[in-house]
């Protein structure tokens, strides 16, 4: 019975570490306002961010030399759209964050 109270101990130490962020699977959440016209996924089908077409919120972000992104406000695929794409923020509607990316 000795044995059994540290690995209690142990376990309820472990479960007070913080679980590292899970992968973001699955369709991305719907903004919650009409701001955005999302297409589809940007880097692949799956992709929370996404390829943002023209609306009257859009319209004035829209360039013929860049894509024009959306991803969920906060999520790891934002950060990584950041990261690997040169991607800058133009503006921020429906818990969606929106990003302008050079055409390569």
């Amino acid at each position: 019975m000795k044995h059994l109270f540290p690995l209690a101990a142990v376990a309820a130490l472990a479960a007070c570490d913080d679980t590292p962020p899970q992968p973001e699977t699955g369709a991305a959440p719907p903004p919650t306002n009409d701001d955005l016209y999302l297409v589809g996924g940007y880097r692949s089908e799956d992709d929370w961010c996404q390829l943002t077409g023209e609306t009257a919120f859009t319209v004035n972000f829209l360039d013929h030399t860049a894509d024009l992104v959306s991803c969920p406000t906060g999520s790891a695929a934002a950060q990584s759209l950041v990261e690997m794409q040169n991607a800058q923020q133009v503006a921020e509607t429906g818990g969606y964050t929106v990003y302008t990316i050079p055409r390569g």
